[in-house]
């Protein structure tokens, strides 16, 4: 099994290589944030931070990691968004962040956070610069990327939750993903 893929990762960290599970979250930490932060909305934006989401559901995530079966290419990624659905209404029904503490990683070892402060606020203004450029896209735009490259929904699934056809919908992504890389250029 190739070591470098989701599911050789997802083999080395149950085996209890930090590392690995460390490059696997490093890998989906932008996507989950983007995702977190369309899936919170602006209320509860102001009360939580996207960070604070994402962390705690990588948290999970690892807690949970022997429950989660590969079965396909995105399987792992629709995983943690699930997790991360979980989060977020439980955010939403505890104010009290205290409460989010869970018993200590053994080994003392936190594979969700081995990124140095650099790298963090990196990925925060790559991540703000996506937000905003997202932002930027007329709403059905806006949600078919989501929908197709956040959340990894198939044309079919994403046609049906937008009532549309297929082929409106591949029209649809086809322009968002074009618009989108204009703006980044820009």
């Amino acid at each position: 099994m190739n070591v470098t893929t989701t599911a050789g990762l997802l083999e080395r960290g149950r085996a209890g290589d930090a590392e690995a599970l460390s490059i696997m979250f490093d890998r989906h930490w932008r996507r989950l944030a983007i995702l977190v932060h369309y899936k919170m909305g602006a209320e509860l934006r102001q009360r939580f931070e996207v960070d604070d989401v994402v962390q705690e559901t990588l948290l999970r995530a690892c807690r949970d990691l022997e429950k989660f079966r590969y079965e396909a290419p995105g399987a792992f990624f629709r995983w943690l968004s699930a997790i991360a659905t979980h989060v977020i209404a439980d955010f939403a029904r505890h104010e009290n962040r205290q409460r989010r503490r869970e018993e200590p990683n053994p080994g003392n070892v936190d594979p969700a956070v081995s990124l140095t402060p650099s790298r963090i606020v990196a990925q925060k203004e790559r991540l703000q610069k996506l937000i905003a450029q997202l932002d930027g896209l007329p709403e059905d735009y806006r949600e078919v990327v989501i929908l197709a490259k956040m959340e990894g929904l198939s044309p079919q699934e994403i046609a049906e939750r937008m009532g549309r056809t297929r082929e409106q919908i591949a029209v649809l992504l086809h322009r968002a993903i074009k618009r989108l890389r204009a703006a980044a250029q820009s």
